[in-house]
């Protein structure tokens, strides 16, 4: 999550900077954000981290403790690259015969989609930060919770009870305009 939300903040600064809107750049990085994560678990399987507690599972992966020791664990860096490209996969599709109905839907969708995931996915990995005197994980309440609140957005957002955000903004006159 952390790279995610340094580049939401730095698209925030340079959106402020340039009179852009957040939300249609955010949308254009979608593609970007599932594909980057998709490849970059791909790090932690050679690096031998991110992985779950073990398993006898027909996919473990097998994860060498000394010469002659191992132990067979979940592969969760395979588990969340493949939710991320399938994630990729319906978005790209789906949107390919359905236009937007309003800025920021594919970056909620995304929140959506990989809040979910990765709310499952880290219940089961063994090297979890957990919030100090409880049994919650940071990252996992973190993705439930962003989740949890971008489907709230949605469902509002989709049956009017919220007001989305404008198209696009007019750089002449500052303006926000709506698309008819």
């Amino acid at each position: 999550y952390g790279a995610v939300i340094a580049a939401f903040l730095t698209a925030w600064l340079v959106c402020r900077k340039k009179q852009l809107s957040l939300w249609a750049l955010a949308d254009c990085c979608v593609a970007g954000f599932f594909i980057g994560q998709a490849i970059g678990r791909w790090g932690n399987f050679f690096n031998r981290e991110a992985f779950g507690g073990m398993t006898e599972l027909p996919w473990r992966m097998r994860l060498w403790i000394s010469g002659t020791y191992y132990i067979d664990v979940h592969p969760t860096f395979l588990y969340e690259s493949l939710w991320n490209f399938a994630g990729f996969l319906m978005l790209h599709f789906w949107f390919r015969k359905h236009e937007r109905r309003f800025d920021g839907e594919l970056i909620l969708l995304y929140a959506v989609w990989y809040g979910i995931g990765r709310a499952l996915i880290e219940g089961l990995r063994t090297d979890s930060l957990y919030i100090t005197g409880t049994g919650i994980r940071v990252s996992q309440l973190l993705a439930g919770v962003s989740a949890a609140a971008a489907t709230v957005v949605l469902a509002l957002l989709y049956t009017g009870k919220l007001r989305h955000p404008p198209r696009y903004v007019d750089r002449e006159s500052g303006e926000a305009q709506q698309d008819a």
